[in-house]
């Protein structure tokens, strides 16, 4: 079977291990297999909200490039910080009545709108991706197209999510800026500022993906229907899934070429979309926690594939509509002003 959309039955078994682990020593329990809560139909019930905010970051710091799991100490030294950040932030700013430098940054959302998050994953590792070992997104290939905000001159389509590249028209900005894609929702899922919660609805044919973030929704058929024609492509590709035991297994294919293939930060692209292969499991691990792992294989961008774990925790509110298009004013603003510019440049000639 090779790497194909799958994480090595030793990683998913060594991760969900770590995760029962560190749920039975909250709850004193692990669930068992036949504990699941299930439809009608004996398929686990995944539905509800889950919240996958996490302080882990996705990739492993250079500044520890051995070091698989923090220390007790140290996991409570990141999450003591990032509380102090916080409470930094939302302090009063200074009142300014000065006027704002031309051409200057006049800043975007405040404190008030993030929500990254108090906690590690339970287990305490060092990094979201499991496999490679070393917590890293794998080299590209040479020559494979990569795309960052500092591209001022870098090819279009923009396929990375907030910046952009120019002002001259909405496609030099990224795809969040343009409410085509969440900075956060993927797919893959790859935690990030805020509206971090999935909500999912399922039957015994489908399954619904609703993101919190601008909203999007993935439809996936669990009834073993082909996969859409390789000249159809969609922003958020094309899935497919299966019941692999009690693991939902959701293969995604036929992403737009517009896209990257993968994006290690929401300001850079690797490749694009139209070699991804993606591969997602949702295994519930307890009443409290949907694990979530996703495996990108993109042989034409990546030396080899990768794949990442996340805890996702049940959420404690529902989720509201994220109207995104209707108040995206910011975009209408940036490129008048830049027209504006443009015109004063044309009159002081």
């Amino acid at each position: 079977m090779g790497h194909r959309g799958l994480m090595s039955t030793g990683v998913l078994a060594a991760v969900i291990a770590v995760v029962s682990l560190a749920s039975a020593s909250a709850a004193g329990q692990t669930q068992t297999a036949s504990a699941l809560p299930r439809l009608p139909d004996g398929t686990p019930d995944l539905q509800g909200v889950w919240d996958f905010r996490t302080l882990t970051p996705l990739q492993r710091s250079t500044e520890r490039p051995d070091q698989a799991v923090l220390t007790t100490e140290e996991a409570a030294e990141i999450e003591a910080n990032a509380i102090q950040r916080a409470i930094e932030a939302d302090r009063p700013s200074l009142v300014r009545t000065e006027p704002l430098p031309v051409g200057g940054n006049v800043g975007g959302y405040n404190n008030f709108w993030f929500d990254r998050g108090a906690g590690v994953v339970d287990d305490r590792r060092t990094a979201l991706i499991v496999d490679p070992p070393t917590g890293r997104v794998p080299e590209s290939r040479s020559g494979v197209a990569q795309q960052s905000e500092s591209d001022a001159d870098g090819d279009r389509p923009v396929r990375f999510r907030v910046g952009g590249i120019a002002s001259d028209g909405p496609e030099d900005r990224g795809l969040a800026e343009r409410c085509l894609l969440g900075f956060n929702s993927g797919p893959p899922i790859v935690p990030g500022g805020y509206n971090q919660n999935i909500q999912i609805f399922q039957t015994s044919d489908h399954i619904v993906i609703l993101n919190e973030m601008v909203h999007d929704s993935r439809i996936v058929p669990l009834d073993g229907r082909d996969q859409l024609p390789e000249r159809l492509r969609q922003w958020m590709g094309s899935s497919r899934g299966r019941w692999d035991g009690d693991t939902l297994v959701v293969e995604t294919a036929n992403f737009t070429g517009q896209t990257a293939s993968f994006s290690p930060s929401v300001r850079s692209a690797v490749g694009t979309g139209a070699t991804l292969q993606l591969t997602e499991r949702f295994t519930r691990a307890d009443d409290e926690t949907l694990l979530y792992e996703f495996t990108v294989e993109d042989a034409t961008t990546f030396t080899r594939p990768f794949t990442a774990a996340l805890p996702m925790k049940r959420g404690a509110a529902p989720l509201f509509e994220y109207a995104c298009h209707e108040g995206n004013y910011g975009m209408l603003n940036l490129l008048s002003g830049a027209r504006a510019e443009e015109n004063k440049g044309m009159s002081d000639q």
